[in-house]
């Protein structure tokens, strides 16, 4: 397989499309790695499940306070006009449709939109938390995740065979290899890293991918 982007740079892509002001909330492990990333000139307010409103960036090691921590026990900074609030007052938040976008990571995505990533199956660890209230209540709702599994089975499919968290939820994914929408239905190629074709990448996708007439670079700094 031809070079891939680093979970860093994919993080560092899906963050270029947050636009300023949007109440945003990054699921637990890889996608927390998006607040890293704010363009210059934008803001972000993220939101966390367990009730904090406008935190900043991890500590430095060595500075974390524990009684500071977001829904996957990590420790964050606060930036002015943080907010706390009830567990059940976050989730409604969620509910209410407050949410612009929720970034998520993702076992299987279908290209109808369907997500799965609670539950790898009978002898994995079930671990729903949060998602199959933010996949339905945020306004807009994306995946970063590498294209294929390390058995290099595609992550992309035609139908999710793991449990679902939600049904035609996802707009947008950014994988190690390419940036891919799901419109009516199917997977849209939108850019692809130029190293590799577009035959090689189809290879690794579990479904059809429509190939636009402009297929951008996807192009991200050394990180």
């Amino acid at each position: 397989m031809s070079a891939k982007l680093s979970s860093t740079q994919i993080a560092w892509r899906a963050a270029q499309d947050i636009a300023d002001g949007a109440y945003v909330n990054l699921g637990i492990g890889f996608p927390e790695m998006v607040a890293k990333f704010q363009p210059p000139g934008r803001e972000a307010i993220f939101h966390t499940e367990n009730g904090i409103l406008g935190f900043g960036e991890a500590p430095k090691a060595g500075k974390e306070d524990w009684d500071l921590i977001n829904a996957g026990k990590k420790a964050v900074t606060l930036k002015p006009g943080t907010a706390f609030f009830h567990h059940a007052d976050s989730f409604a938040m969620v509910r209410g449709g407050h949410l612009d976008v929720a970034i998520l990571g993702a076992y299987e995505v279908a290209e109808t939109g369907d997500l799965a990533n609670w539950s790898t199956g009978p002898k994995g660890v079930p671990a729903v938390g949060g998602a199959m209230d933010l996949v339905h209540g945020a306004k807009r709702v994306a995946v970063i995740t590498e294209h294929v599994t390390k058995d290099g089975k595609p992550k992309l499919v035609k139908r999710c065979s793991l449990p679902l968290t939600g049904v035609g939820c996802v707009t947008r994914v950014y994988t190690s290899l390419a940036v891919i929408d799901i419109e009516g239905g199917r997977f849209v190629l939108r850019e692809k890293l130029p190293s590799l074709s577009v035959d090689e990448l189809q290879a690794m996708t579990g479904a059809e991918l429509v190939v636009p007439d402009t297929v951008a670079d996807l192009s991200v700094p050394e990180l």
